[in-house]
C-alpha cells in the first residue's frame, strides 16, 4: 500500500515536470519563430526602401539633368533670337532714325498747335473787343439824351474837365433809339369772319380795347378801367357738358360709369370696430416671431407644440 502511495505521487510529480518542459519548449518555438519573422520582415522592407530611394534619386537627377537642359537650350535661344532681332527685325540705327524724325515731327505739330491756339485766343479776344464795341455803341444809342448841347454841358462834357470823355465822343457820332412799333390787334369783326367757315374755334374777345393815353382815372370809390374792361371781355370757358352733346359716346360712357359707381362703391377705407375708433387707423401687422418670408407660421395658432416629423422613431 505505502509502495503505491509513492508510485502515485511520483506519477503526478512527473506529469507536472513534462507538461512545464512541454510548455517552455513550445514557447521557446514561437519565440524563434517570432524573431525569425521579424528579421525577414526587417530586411525585406529594408531591401524595399533601398529599391524605392534609388528610384527617387535617379528621377530626380533624371529632372535636375532635364531641368539644366532646358535653361541652357533658353538660354542659347534667347541670345540667338536677341541677335536676330537687334540685326533684322529691329536695328537699332533705323530706329534711332525713325526715333529723330518722330521727334522733328512733333516739333513741328507743338509749333503748329501754338500757332493755332493763339490765333485762336486772338479770335476770342476779338469778338469780346467786338462784343464790348456793341455793348458801347447800345448804350450810346440809349442814352443818346445825355449829350451836351450849345446850353447845357452833358455829365461826360463837364466844364471842370481838361477834355471831354470819350463818351461824349461815341455820343456825338450814334443815333438815337427808335421807339418800338405796336402791333395792330386784328379787329371783332375780323374774328367773327371766321365762324362760319370752320377755319378756327369760336372765341370771344381775347384782347382787350387800349384806352386813350390822356385818359384819367375817375375820382371816386371807382375800380380801375383796365379791370372793369378785362372782367366785361373775359373769355368764354364752356364745360364739356355744354361743349359735346348728350348723344355723344363720351357722354354715355360717363353716365354708364357713373350709375356703376352709385351701385357698387368702393371704400378704401377698411371698417374698423367701434371700440378702436378713437385710436389711430392703422392695419394689423404681425409680429416677426409670427409671420415669415412666405405667410404666417401656424405655431400659436393651429396648435401649441412643434413638431419635427423627421426626428420620430416610428410613424406614430
Amino acid at each position: 500500500r505505502a509502495i503505491d502511495e509513492d508510485r502515485k505521487t511520483k506519477y503526478i510529480a512527473a506529469l507536472k515536470i513534462q507538461r512545464w518542459f512541454r510548455a517552455c519548449r513550445v514557447r521557446a518555438y514561437l519565440r524563434h519563430l517570432s524573431k525569425t519573422a521579424t528579421l525577414i520582415q526587417k530586411w525585406w522592407r529594408g531591401y524595399l526602401r533601398r529599391k524605392n530611394f534609388r528610384e527617387v534619386v535617379e528621377r530626380a537627377y533624371f529632372i535636375r539633368k532635364l531641368k539644366f537642359y532646358n535653361e541652357m537650350a533658353v538660354r542659347i535661344q534667347k541670345i540667338w533670337r536677341g541677335y536676330y532681332v537687334r540685326k533684322y527685325i529691329h536695328n537699332f540705327y533705323a530706329l534711332k532714325k525713325y526715333l529723330e524724325a518722330v521727334s522733328v515731327n512733333n516739333e513741328l505739330v507743338r509749333s503748329e498747335l501754338q500757332e493755332y491756339a493763339e490765333m485762336k485766343e486772338n479770335e476770342e479776344k476779338m469778338k469780346d473787343l467786338e462784343k464790348k464795341e456793341k455793348e458801347k455803341k447800345y448804350q450810346a444809342r440809349k442814352m443818346h439824351y445825355l449829350l451836351s448841347t450849345e446850353q447845357i454841358p452833358g455829365i461826360y462834357n463837364s466844364p471842370f474837365r481838361k477834355s471831354p470823355d470819350p463818351m461824349e465822343l461815341l455820343l456825338r457820332k450814334s443815333k438815337p433809339l427808335t421807339h418800338r412799333k405796336q402791333k395792330i390787334q386784328s379787329s371783332f369783326a375780323d374774328e367773327l369772319y371766321d365762324w362760319p367757315t370752320c377755319k378756327k374755334p369760336p372765341a370771344f374777345v381775347t384782347a382787350l380795347p387800349l384806352l386813350p393815353a390822356d385818359r384819367q382815372k375817375p375820382q371816386g370809390p371807382f375800380r380801375d378801367p383796365a379791370e372793369v374792361l378785362r372782367q366785361r371781355y373775359k373769355p368764354l370757358e364752356p364745360t364739356l357738358r355744354v361743349r359735346e352733346s348728350m348723344n355723344s359716346p363720351p357722354a354715355r360712357a360717363r353716365e354708364a360709369t357713373g350709375r356703376e359707381e352709385w351701385r357698387s362703391p368702393i371704400h378704401d377705407n377698411e371698417f374698423l370696430p367701434f371700440s378702436s375708433y378713437h385710436k389711430k387707423a392703422e392695419k394689423y401687422e404681425p409680429s416677426l416671431c409670427k409671420s415669415g418670408k412666405y405667410g404666417r407660421e401656424a405655431y400659436g395658432t393651429k396648435h401649441f407644440r412643434e413638431v419635427y416629423p423627421k426626428k420620430w422613431i416610428a410613424d406614430k
